[in-house]
C-alpha cells in the first residue's frame, strides 16, 4: 500500500471532541478534592472517617456501574450513543452536587456523577483507538488523558480561585459559617456545567465507530468514515482486515467468548493492568491532598495551592508521555512507571516516618504525580484500548474499565482508614510493595503493542 496522507483535521477534531469525556472525568474526579474542607464541614462528618470516606468514594459506585453498562451501550448502540448519555449525565450531576442541602442528595448527585465517568472512561479512549490510524494511535489515545489532566486541573485552578483565604488556626464551625462553607464549594461543582453542556452539543456532531458499523453490517457507511480518515486505499484494506477479524462475529454480546482459551489471557491483562493504575496509589494525593499536605505541615490554603502545583505537573508531564508512547513503546514505559513509584513511596514513607515536613514531600509528592502522568496514567488507557478483540472490545473493554473502578474504590475508600491505622509512612510504603508487584506482572505478561494495527495486534496477542 501506498503512503497514507491521512485527514489529520478530521481525525483530531473527533477525537478531541471524544476526549471531552476524559476532560469531564478528570473535573468531576477532582473538584470534589478541593471543595471536601468545606463540604465536610457543612454536612458536619468531619470526625467520622467512614463518612468521609464514602463522600469521596461514592462516586466509585457510580463508576462501577457505568463501566459495566458501558459494555451493553457500546455493543448495542455503539461508542456515540453513550458519550451523549454520558455528557448528559455530567450536566444533571454537576447541578445537582452543587444544590445539595443535604448529605444524602449530595450523595446521590455523586453517584450519577460517577456513572457518567464510568462510561466516558471505557467509551472515549475506546472510540479514539477505533478511528485511529496505527502509526499515531497511541498518542491520540493519550489526548484522553491529557484532557483528564487538563480537567483535573481545571478543577484545581477553579477550587483555588473559588475558596477565601481560610486564616491559620480557623476552628470547623468557622469554615462552616464562612462563605466557603456555605457557598463556595457549591459553585465548585456547578462550574462543571459550561463543559458538560458543550459535551452534550458537540457529540451529537462526531461520526460513529466504523469498526462499530462494520461489526453490525454498516459496511457502506463504515467505509466512507474509513475513507475520510485515510483515503480509498486505506479504507479498503482496514476493512479488509476489520472483516478478517470479524467472521463469524454474533451482533449480540458473547459472553462465552470472553471465557475462550485465547481470549481469557488478554482479558486477565487488561484487568490486572487496569486495577493496578489504580492501586499504585498516586489518586489518594488528588483526592486526599488535605490530610497528605496537612500532615507534611501546610495550611489548608497552602494545600489548595500545592494541589495546583501538582496538577500543573500532572499536565507537563502527560503532554511528554504523548510524544513519548508511539516512540517508546508501551512496556518500557508500564516498566518504568511502576519501579520508580516504588522507589519514590519508600523515600516518602520514610520522610513522613521520621517527621520531615514541608518542601521536601511536596517535591516526592511532585516526582511521584510526574512519574505517573508519564507512565501509567496515559499508557495504560492506550493499551487497553488495544489488546481487545474487535467482535469482544466493547464487553471487554468495560469489564477491565469496572476493574479499574472497583480498584480506585477500594483504594479511596481504604486511604482515611489505612492512614489511621499504618500513618502516612505505612500506607505509602504499602503502596510501594504493590508497585513492585505491579513491575513483576508487567515485566512477564505484556507485549509491546506499538505501530501495529488493531487487526494485527489481535492477531499476534490471541494466538
Amino acid at each position: 500500500m501506498t503512503e497514507v496522507k491521512f485527514n489529520k483535521r478530521f481525525i483530531i477534531g473527533i477525537t478531541l471532541v471524544s476526549a471531552m469525556g476524559g476532560l469531564l472525568f478528570g473535573y468531576d474526579w477532582v473538584v470534589i478534592g478541593g471543595a471536601k474542607p468545606f463540604y465536610e464541614r457543612f454536612f458536619d462528618i468531619t470526625q467520622s472517617p467512614g463518612l468521609q470516606g464514602w463522600a469521596m468514594s461514592s462516586a466509585l459506585i457510580g463508576c462501577l456501574f457505568g463501566a459495566l453498562f458501558s459494555g451493553y451501550l457500546s455493543d448495542r448502540f455503539g461508542r456515540k450513543v453513550p458519550l451523549i448519555f454520558a455528557a448528559s449525565l455530567f450536566t444533571l450531576s454537576a447541578i445537582g452536587t452543587g444544590a445539595a442541602s443535604m448529605f444524602t442528595p449530595f450523595i446521590v448527585y455523586r453517584l450519577l456523577g460517577g456513572l457518567a465517568i464510568g462510561i466516558a472512561s471505557a467509551t472515549s479512549p475506546m472510540y479514539i483507538a477505533e478511528v485511529s490510524p496505527a502509526p499515531i494511535r497511541g498518542r491520540l489515545v493519550a489526548v484522553n488523558q491529557l484532557t483528564i489532566v487538563i480537567g483535573i486541573l481545571a478543577a484545581q485552578i477553579v477550587n483555588y480561585l473559588i475558596a477565601e483565604k481560610v486564616p491559620d488556626g480557623a476552628t470547623d464551625e468557622f469554615i462552616r459559617q464562612s462563605w466557603n462553607g456555605q457557598t463556595g464549594w457549591r459553585w465548585m461543582f456547578w462550574a462543571e456545567t459550561i463543559p458538560a453542556v458543550s459535551f452534550f452539543l458537540l457529540a451529537f456532531l462526531i461520526p460513529e465507530s466504523p469498526r462499530f458499523l462494520a461489526k453490525t453490517g454498516k459496511t457502506e457507511a463504515s467505509l466512507k468514515i474509513l475513507e475520510k480518515i485515510g483515503g480509498t486505499e486505506y479504507s479498503l484494506n482496514e476493512e479488509k482486515n476489520i472483516a478478517e477479524t470479524l467472521k463469524d462475529a454474533s451482533h449480540k454480546i458473547d459472553w462465552k467468548m470472553l471465557k475462550a482459551k485465547r481470549i481469557r489471557p488478554v482479558l486477565v491483562l487488561g484487568i490486572v493492568l487496569a486495577a493496578f493504575q489504580q492501586w499504585c496509589g498516586i489518586n489518594v494525593i488528588f483526592n486526599y491532598a488535605e490530610e497528605i499536605f496537612t500532615s507534611a505541615g501546610y495550611s489548608v490554603s497552602d494545600m489548595l495551592l500545592n494541589i495546583v502545583i501538582t496538577g500543573s505537573v500532572n499536565l507537563v508531564f502527560t503532554l511528554v508521555a504523548m510524544r513519548m508512547v508511539d516512540s517508546w513503546g508501551r512496556r518500557k514505559l508500564m516498566l518504568l512507571g511502576s519501579l520508580s513509584l516504588a522507589v519514590i513511596y519508600v523515600v516518602l514513607g520514610g520522610s513522613y516516618h521520621l517527621g520531615i515536613q514541608g518542601f521536601v514531600i511536596l517535591t516526592l509528592v511532585v516526582l511521584a504525580i510526574a512519574t505517573y502522568a508519564l507512565t501509567l496514567a496515559p499508557v495504560t488507557w492506550v493499551i487497553l484500548s488495544e489488546i481487545f478483540p474487535n467482535r469482544v472490545r466493547g464487553t471487554a473493554m468495560a469489564l477491565a474499565t469496572t476493574s479499574l473502578w472497583l480498584a480506585s474504590f477500594g483504594l479511596t475508600y481504604t486511604f482515611p482508614l489505612l492512614n489511621k491505622a499504618l500513618n502516612a509512612s505505612g500506607t505509602f510504603w504499602l503502596y510501594a510493595v504493590i508497585s513492585i508487584s505491579g513491575f513483576l506482572f508487567i515485566l512477564k505478561k505484556l507485549p509491546e503493542t506499538k505501530g501495529r494495527s488493531l487487526e494485527e495486534i489481535e492477531k499476534s496477542i490471541t494466538n
